[in-house]
């Protein structure tokens, strides 16, 4: 069984979205983590915006990548810009992928705008996600 962890700045947010949507589409063929170099906890409008895809991470953590330096992973996805510089701090001899996304917790606006911007976040991360899944952790 592959190990997979997502990395974020804070583990509120975008890796959480993804730890999300990485534990649905991987099933029983991977154990999904999710950290940040600092722990934020998680945003409730991520908690929110994923009920509404039909997915719960209400019982998530916010964890420090700190946590998890003695599990040997197969794949490292840094979701910001900010994480992936910092982990050549994180020894590991797994497997490295990168995507930008942008931070909803930094969206201005009235409420629904910032829900919007969550929203859009939630759909690239599980496009995402659902590829990865496909490419890398397929049955085939």
């Amino acid at each position: 069984m592959k190990k997979i962890l997502v990395l974020c700045t804070g583990n509120s947010c975008r890796s959480q979205l993804a730890e999300g949507f990485l534990r649905h589409f991987a099933g029983e063929r991977a154990e999904i983590y999710s950290a940040g170099i600092e722990k934020h906890g998680v945003n409730p409008k991520a908690v929110a915006v994923m009920a509404e895809s039909g997915i719960d991470i209400s019982a998530h953590t916010s964890n420090l990548l700190d946590e998890y330096k003695a599990i040997d992973f197969d794949y490292l996805i840094t979701v910001c810009d900010h994480a992936r510089e910092s982990c050549p701090l994180f020894i590991t001899d797994a497997t490295r992928f990168h995507f930008n996304f942008p931070d909803p917790a930094k969206a201005t606006g009235t409420p629904e705008e910032i829900f919007d911007e969550f929203r859009n976040v939630r759909d690239q991360i599980k496009t995402y996600c659902a590829d990865f899944a496909k490419k890398y952790l397929s049955d085939n």
